[in-house]
């Protein structure tokens, strides 16, 4: 392994581990909006219950995303010399305006989210909170814009040394990936978020804790999502168009499609396959004759440009890109299947009652995280070998004088730093969890950390017939 590859491994690690945190956050950040607005909308104190339970772990989130974040900025001058320096000019200031529209306004409300709750106001609360959301959505825009012109570079001239200057920051800022990518973003940090809130509160109804706040979680976790989760495939199938129209290889390795077939012939489905880079095919093919074309190109007989088509060394790695986007569609589905199975029963009010359902809901818990991180994989390493799309190879980006030892050095010590932080960040999350929403009184006659004994089961009980709930009532 050399000083690149080293380099490769290490900022995939970094960025896996970042990108959880703030997908989580933001999701996270209007949660909390609307529980807050629907406490001050109807006063329910299960609502406020809610609010203070998720805002705890929100605040852990939202610091372990901070501080990976950090780290991985630090690498672009350490282990991507080269980049900073013939890209700094556009990357550079669209970093900067995500600090200082965003990460100002985050910072300067978090705290009143945090610990204003008895001392300011309750609408300035919510304002508080509102900001911190919209924080996190600007946020959002300028490091996706960033991204997404490293994917399709536009309004930009080139000089003899190879530096980029910007030359209209319309065009860099709205690239034309950029408003697919950033509502795929957005809808995935959200649906992940959406999924952690249901399969929190199954995990509640499943063991008979928590009851009324489970039921609510859970009802909003499923309505959400029934209508997410669509609207997620239908940006999807826009965003594969837009791959299709500026990124063709990234397709092809996609489909892992090598050869162009026969005129008319259309793009086959692979359902499954186990790509072979070296001799150009698919070894162990499943795959459904024409339906490429149709979800491709929205065309039966439609093409696409195949992998043959380009040099070796133009191709990016196939196999990682073909296998990480059929675990992302694969779970999108499973999501899609669970949340109109869910939103069925729910009408039927049979939800909480039923058992596989629920279940179903705890197994998914983490799906959303796993189906944004392939989704990521499937996106960068599918751009390879371009960091910047078609005008500067990954190869020529790293840092001139890198050295192999002292890469490893840094990623034995990313790996050990992050074991501890990480690792007791989530063991505190996870204890969170288990201690639940408890009820939370805001008031200065009491103590707002204050640990009060779990609610006793009442009528609402899960996995009861109405029979047993009319008896005990």
């Amino acid at each position: 392994m050399d000083a690149l590859l080293l380099s490769r491994i290490q900022f995939g690690f970094v960025i896996s581990f970042h990108i959880m945190f703030p997908a989580f956050t933001i999701g996270l950040a209007h949660w909390l909006a609307f529980c807050e607005w629907r406490w001050l909308r109807t006063r329910d104190s299960v609502w406020r219950d809610i609010y203070f339970f998720w805002l705890r772990i929100f605040a852990i989130s939202f610091g372990m995303g901070v501080v990976s974040g950090i780290v991985m900025s630090f690498q672009f001058g350490t282990n991507w010399a080269v980049l900073s320096e013939r890209a700094g000019n556009i990357l550079g200031p669209l970093m900067t305006y995500e600090v200082l529209t965003a990460f100002f306004l985050e910072a300067t409300f978090l705290g009143v989210m945090l610990f204003g709750a008895r001392k300011v106001p309750e609408k300035l609360h919510f304002f508080a909170t509102c900001m911190v959301a919209l924080g996190t959505l600007i946020s959002t825009f300028w490091i996706i814009s960033a991204n997404s012109w490293m994917h399709t570079p536009a309004g930009y001239t080139l000089t003899a040394a190879g530096v980029f200057e910007p030359a209209d920051w319309s065009q860099i800022v709205f690239n034309p990936s950029f408003p697919y990518r950033l509502a795929h973003m957005v809808l995935a940090a959200f649906i992940t978020t959406c999924f952690v809130i249901g399969g929190v509160s199954a995990g509640y109804l499943w063991r008979r804790e928590h009851v009324a706040p489970a039921r609510r979680m859970l009802t909003m976790a499923v309505l959400f999502a029934s209508l997410a989760v669509p609207a997620q495939i239908f940006v999807g199938d826009l965003h594969g168009l837009e791959v299709g129209k500026y990124q063709p290889t990234k397709l092809a390795a996609i489909e892992s499609h090598w050869d162009a077939g026969e005129p008319g012939a259309g793009v086959p489905l692979v359902l499954f396959a186990w790509p072979d880079p070296q001799a150009e095919r698919n070894d162990y093919e499943v795959a459904l004759p024409r339906v490429g074309s149709l979800i491709l190109t929205h065309s039966w007989a439609g093409e696409i440009r195949p992998l043959t088509a380009v040099p070796r060394e133009e191709r990016p790695p196939v196999a990682p890109v073909f296998f990480s986007f059929r675990v992302m569609v694969g779970l999108g589905l499973a999501m899609l299947a669970l949340a109109w199975a869910s939103t069925l029963q729910l009408r039927r009010g049979r939800l909480v009652e039923s058992r596989w359902l629920v279940n179903g809901w705890r197994w998914m818990t983490f799906a959303g995280f796993v189906a944004l991180l392939t989704g990521w994989y499937v996106a960068e390493i599918g751009r390879q070998p371009w960091v910047v799309y078609s005008l500067l190879r990954t190869a020529d980006a790293v840092s001139p004088t890198l050295s192999t030892a002292s890469v490893v050095t840094s990623m034995v010590a990313f790996v050990a730093a992050y074991a501890v932080i990480f690792g007791a960040g989530i063991w505190y999350i996870r204890k969170l969890v288990r201690q639940g929403p408890l009820p939370h009184d805001p008031g200065p006659e009491s103590d707002e950390g204050e640990r009060r004994p779990k609610r006793p089961l009442s009528v609402d009980s899960p996995f009861e017939g109405e029979a047993i709930r009319e008896a005990r009532s």
